[in-house]
């Protein structure tokens, strides 16, 4: 699958399913994506001192064969 880092995807199969989002971090490794706003998860932080800490939500991996990108080689060639 050819991914890259800002292209616009749609979530096929999950809790997130149909739902679109920009990839923001790409583990090639893994075969997973990080897709903005897609497939939060709870986290519980430790307070620092440059921090607050306590629950925040995140971005966390999904695997590339969840998804479908939406941007096809005619727009690439485009820009």
């Amino acid at each position: 699958m050819k991914i890259k880092m800002g292209n616009q995807v749609k979530i096929i199969t999950g809790k997130d399913k149909g739902k679109t989002g920009e990839i923001i971090e790409i583990s090639r490794k893994l075969n997973m994506i990080k897709v903005k706003a897609i497939n939060l998860v709870k986290k519980h932080q430790k307070p620092t001192k440059e921090n607050k800490g306590g629950i925040i939500s995140k971005e966390s991996f999904i695997h590339y064969s969840n998804v479908k990108n939406l941007e096809t080689k005619k727009e690439t060639l485009k820009k």
